[in-house]
């Protein structure tokens, strides 16, 4: 119980910008009167991806300050606040304020949990739980593109009531958690570590790291966010089944995810190989599709790569991390990945604005995966390339 109520809070993160996709053209509709709305109201969902990455250093060394899991606990509370607040709220202008504060919750309630599954657990359970994270952020997507598409026929609002969520997640964290001690994870903490020096931080591994996480998350968070654009230009114009398809596909996250957990020793290069080979052929077939059936296909094969992916860089970020500096390593690979769902509209809106329009992002995209794919290719034909969750941990590969 320890594990699950830890894993149920990384769904936040998901349902802070999935939940709300099925509505965005209520959204656009409801705030066409205001200047830029086109441009305003889908920040609506992707600001909190923002604070996120710029929060994440910040809460990472909160964390390894002033402790886990007392700002966990204030953290979910005010998720829960901000989070239904857009329900009460009329303003555009308040409503996306109120989203900067779901970002920085979910910073804090993202580099905890990880933080804390890392306190609590070692070796081969360590990376289990660490792969589970993903596995439960992803199936929660499934969950939360239907729950918003159906909440959605009910007006934009509806959606937003589901943020309260997080108070039985609270509920959890209260019960089945306890403050880790530096010492003994098992024991309760005495008192804040108060950790701060970066003295022995291991800079050069985390950088390569986080470059391509930055990478791979903005291939990653494209199907999540703009295959239902993609199902629309294709036909599909009721919310509920947009959100049921774009759920369907996406069921290749999870079944990547299990995969992992039974190739997840494999050196790190081999492993990025065919997660960005599988991208790459998401993208291309997404990118040709002239109706449903192809391009849910290639959505399908895109989520199964991203889901071997999205563990293999986590897992690899958190291998062989001491306590002191945990936190904030969380902390920056946390910021690295949000930065990559942040970047990632802009990214596929530029794409169309030079391919002709979102089908030609998406070939474009396989383009970008390719590339990813021949530089895992250079990596693994060097030597020294790194076992996810064995010993080795040095950058090659």
């Amino acid at each position: 119980m320890t594990g699950l109520s830890l894993l149920i809070p990384i769904t936040l993160s998901t349902m802070a910008i999935v939940l709300l996709a099925p509505i965005l053209p209520g959204l656009l509709n409801e705030f066409s009167r205001i200047p830029a709305h086109e441009y305003w109201v889908p920040m609506i969902l992707t600001v909190p991806a923002l604070c996120v990455a710029l929060f994440s250093p910040v809460a990472g060394m909160l964390g390894d300050w002033f402790g886990r899991r007392r700002l966990l606990i204030w953290a979910l509370v005010a998720y829960a606040a901000v989070g239904i607040a857009p329900v009460f709220l009329t303003d555009l202008t308040a409503i996306i304020i109120s989203r900067i504060g779901v970002g920085v919750a979910e910073a804090l309630i993202m580099v905890l949990t990880t933080t804390m599954i890392g306190d609590y657990f070692k070796g081969a359970a360590r990376d289990k739980w660490l792969a589970g994270q993903t596995a439960f952020a992803s199936m929660s997507a499934l969950l939360f593109f239907n729950i918003g598409g159906q909440l959605g026929r009910f007006g934009w609002r509806a959606p937003f009531w589901v943020y309260g969520s997080a108070l039985v997640m609270l509920a959890l964290v209260l019960i089945f958690t306890w403050e880790p001690s530096e010492a003994d994870a098992e024991e309760e903490a005495d008192h804040a570590p108060h950790h701060g020096a970066w003295g022995g931080f291991p800079w050069s591994r985390m950088a390569g790291i986080i470059a391509i996480t930055i990478y791979g998350s903005v291939l990653f968070y494209t199907v999540q966010i703009q295959a239902g654009r993609g199902i629309a230009l294709l036909g599909v114009s009721d919310p509920g089944r947009i959100g049921f398809l774009t759920s369907v596909a996406s069921i290749g996250v999870p079944i990547g995810t299990f995969i992992y957990s039974r190739i997840g020793r494999m050196r790190v290069a081999h492993l990025l190989l065919g997660e960005f080979a599988f991208l790459t052929v998401g993208f291309l077939l997404m990118g040709r599709a002239g109706s449903t059936t192809p391009f849910l296909i290639g959505c399908f094969i895109n989520q199964l790569g991203a889901g071997v992916l999205l563990p293999t860089l986590l897992v690899w970020a958190m291998d062989g991390l001491p306590f002191d500096i945990r936190a904030r390593a969380a902390g920056l690979w946390t910021g690295a990945f949000s930065i990559g769902q942040f970047l990632c509209p802009v990214v596929v809106t530029l794409g169309s604005s030079h391919a002709g329009g979102l089908m030609g992002a998406f070939s474009l995209l396989s383009g970008a995966a390719l590339v990813g794919a021949i530089g895992a290719l250079v990596g693994a034909l060097r030597k020294g390339a790194v076992l996810v969750g064995g010993e080795k941990v040095a950058l090659h590969g």
